[in-house]
């Protein structure tokens, strides 16, 4: 089965608040709960063929939401992003976010329970590894007993050291007169100060690094002599300690980790640790954010199961969909991982990108489907949706920290419309989200029902297709005796096409040369063609639209 993930941002998905008060407080805008994720929503999840469910910012991070009558440690808001706070500034490896929680006290239990009820739906469940920064005042209170905090052993005195678990700024305080947001009332200090997430090794960070976090030490010495140097022998505390964090959360039954920010981690490290968790428990899986395609397969070899292509097709799809690159350019894109094709995790919107119907990326949402069908059926590799992407939404709105960025906001309390729309008050979709959904809701369950398209062998049809290259895409699927022709139209208008099929790929896929009567599994259409080898078969294709043809071979 061809995995297809929904990732979900825990805190905003369930909110149904409409107050939606720019910079507006948990009180003003509400937030999303654990608990909304019911068995009602967790089927229709299911229903439109999804298979896991990324429930995004499920560790507890920094916010400026005072928990401390639950024990919690207030957080300084000079060292918060947001009201809310971003969930890659963990506070707690151990601990569940209070702000997801229906009963504060119990959030353990209920992230428990979530993951029962997500099982019992059929779906399975990734969460957020955040392994190569904290929360700049991370404390944990939720530790098991005999674990040791991290930091706690440090020596401060040392630039690098390889028994501690952050890089200190040679007894310098840390500086934020850099960012402009930070309120002086409530002055923030840290001496000596720890070097910042995003590789900045000095003491005054800047509002565009990552200055709410503070970077974790996995035996490199990234200010050496030498510019860098790996120290892994003896094994760095850090990966004892992160190691231990994995295991903890996979005890739980979480079924994969979204590890973020995976290369800024040494291939080393994951070698070790992913080796410990998959002895442990044997299918688990890794998914990682690595954009350097140099990397990709050391990370592999280091125990990743499925790593972003960013940098490779999902660059080249937005560009195809907003008329900057040629159709023809995603044969370039799936050559250079073909040898690692299996692995390769294809979307088109995630919390990090601009969504499709923004003004920032392509502002109609009917535009980007035929770069949605091909990332979905072009090979067997895992695909990945972002919650609310079915329903067309833009992401324009003003949140807060966030801005009118085109992006969905991790650092502030909303609520989405179009999610609370779909999942909440479905009366209220208006006629295009409904087709919008409908299509998705479509192609999402035909990839898993068709074994073509879910495992099927591949083949590229666009070499001897090149008069259709700028704006199409034709491609093959096939397992077994049923094969799979499909064509997509990045156009606004109908496109005739003659499509060639030739005989390497007759033989390819041994396909009897004779008449045969195929289906459009799309629209419904039979059409009678031959297969005789250098053959063209004529279609036409709707604006922004696909044919998928299938017949028994």
């Amino acid at each position: 089965m061809k995995p297809i993930i929904y990732q979900v941002f825990t805190r905003l998905f369930g909110n149904r608040n409409t107050t939606r008060k720019e910079d507006g407080t948990i009180e003003e805008n509400g937030c999303g709960k654990m608990n909304d994720f019911d068995s009602r929503v967790l089927r229709r999840i299911k229903e439109m063929g999804v298979t896991h469910v990324w429930y995004t910012g499920i560790i507890r991070h920094a916010t400026t939401t005072d928990y401390s009558a639950y024990g919690i440690p207030r957080q300084n808001p000079q060292v918060v992003k947001g009201r809310a706070g971003s969930p890659y500034a963990i506070t707690d490896y151990y601990d569940v976010d209070p702000d997801i929680a229906t009963d504060v006290d119990k959030r353990m239990q209920e992230f428990e329970a979530l993951i029962e009820r997500t099982h019992k739906a059929g779906l399975k469940v990734i969460i957020d590894f955040v392994p190569n920064h904290v929360a700049r005042q991370y404390h944990s209170i939720c530790k098991p007993k005999g674990i040791k905090d991290l930091g706690e052993d440090d020596d401060p005195t040392k630039h690098f050291f390889v028994k501690n678990n952050f890089y200190y700024c040679w007894g310098q305080p840390l500086d934020l007169s850099g960012i402009d947001s930070a309120p002086l009332t409530s002055a923030y200090t840290e001496t000596p100060a720890k070097a910042t997430g995003n590789d900045q090794f000095s003491c005054r960070p800047s509002r565009n690094d990552w200055y709410e976090t503070v970077k974790l030490n996995y035996g490199v010495d990234y200010c050496d002599a030498g510019g860098r140097s790996e120290h892994f022998n003896p094994i760095p505390d850090t990966w004892h300690k992160m190691t231990d964090i994995l295991l903890f959360w996979a005890h739980k039954g979480v079924d994969a980790f979204r590890c973020d920010m995976a290369e800024m981690v040494p291939a080393a490290f994951w070698y070790w640790a992913t080796d410990k968790v998959k002895f442990a428990y044997p299918d688990i899986k890794f998914i990682g954010e690595v954009y350097n395609p140099a990397q990709y397969r050391n990370y592999i070899k280091a125990g990743f199961d499925w790593l972003y292509d960013k940098v490779g097709m999902y660059d080249s799809m937005r560009d195809i969909v907003c008329g900057k690159r040629p159709a023809g350019d995603i044969s370039y894109r799936w050559q250079e991982t073909n040898d690692i094709s299996d692995h390769m995790l294809y979307f088109l919107e995630n919390h990090d990108e601009q969504r499709i119907a923004s003004d920032f990326f392509v502002g109609d949402p009917m535009r980007a489907v035929p770069g949605f069908i091909v990332s979905l059926m072009l090979q067997s590799n895992p695909f990945m949706l972002y919650a609310g992407q079915e329903f067309g939404e833009a992401g324009m709105d003003a949140e807060g920290f966030s801005g009118k960025d085109g992006r969905t906001t991790i650092f502030d309390y909303w609520s989405v419309e179009s999610i609370r729309r779909g999942f909440f008050s479905r009366q209220s979709l208006t006629s295009s989200q409904r087709e919008l959904e409908a299509i998705y809701r479509y192609m999402l369950n035909l990839v898993n029902e068709e074994k073509a398209l879910s495992d099927g062998d591949f083949f590229d049809l666009m070499y001897v297709n090149q008069h259709l290259a700028d704006n199409q895409f034709a491609f093959m699927r096939q397992k077994d005796d049923e094969n799979m022709l499909i064509i997509v139209n990045f156009l606004g208008e109908p496109a005739n096409c003659e499509i060639v099929i030739p005989d390497h790929a007759i033989d390819y896929f041994g396909i009897e040369r004779k008449e045969y009567d195929v289906l459009d599994v799309f629209t419904g259409d039979i059409i009678h063609t031959g297969v005789f080898g250098e053959h063209s078969i004529g279609v036409v294709v709707a604006p922004y639209g696909a044919r998928i043809f299938k017949m028994k071979v």
